[in-house]
């Protein structure tokens, strides 16, 4: 049997997607509404399915900040932002600055982001590292995460390049308050309700 010697060498350099390059893919019609996907640091990311919990969830959380809101920000629902040169993602809700107008030519920057909220099932490890990481990477202030199989909601702030400095998990009878809406109380059966 011999041994296979491998010779030093260059090392593959990746090429990453940018924002531009994605949106002309989608612009093309390369990808479309029905490849259910995002772009995170570069690389095409599949969306999971979303179960029924999941879309409960994402329909609470929706009717309850249209509701207490209306009119004081824009609620966008699995709607794209653009975080950075490399990263659009589309968040199961986000709370955005107003005027709606303003998103008429452009998605959501970070500069315009008040709150991202993110409803996890099956991608609940996914959402609490590199969606995390990119979140507070580019500034996002507060970042919550609606964990549907035990109930509970996530709190992220005080955001880094090393991650969130501050977490805080709330259950089911504890109450919530946002950086930006401070006099909105939001319990946690608000948004899960069994």
């Amino acid at each position: 049997m011999s041994a296979v010697l491998e010779a030093p060498g260059k090392v593959p350099k990746m090429r990453l997607l940018s924002v531009e390059i994605y949106d002309s893919m989608i612009k093309n019609g390369i990808l479309n509404e029905n490849d259910n996907v995002e772009l995170l640091n570069g690389a095409i990311i599949e969306k999971m399915p979303k179960g029924t919990r999941h879309t409960s969830a994402n329909t609470f959380i929706t009717r309850f900040f249209y509701r207490f809101l209306g009119e004081q920000a824009v609620i966008r629902v699995q709607d794209p932002i653009r975080l950075d040169e490399f990263s659009e993602l589309e968040p199961d809700v986000v709370l955005a600055r107003l005027p709606i107008e303003r998103y008429s030519l452009k998605h959501p920057t970070p500069e315009d982001i008040l709150l991202i909220i993110e409803v996890s099932d099956t991608t609940l490890y996914f959402d609490r590292h590199d969606k995390a990481a990119a979140y507070s990477r580019n500034g996002i202030e507060q970042y919550l995460i609606v964990n549907v199989e035990n109930n509970t909601i996530e709190d992220y702030r005080k955001p880094g390049a090393d991650g969130y400095q501050s977490k805080q998990t709330y259950e089911i009878g504890d109450k919530i308050s946002l950086i930006h809406f401070p006099e909105l109380e939001i319990a946690v059966e608000d948004f899960l309700q069994n």
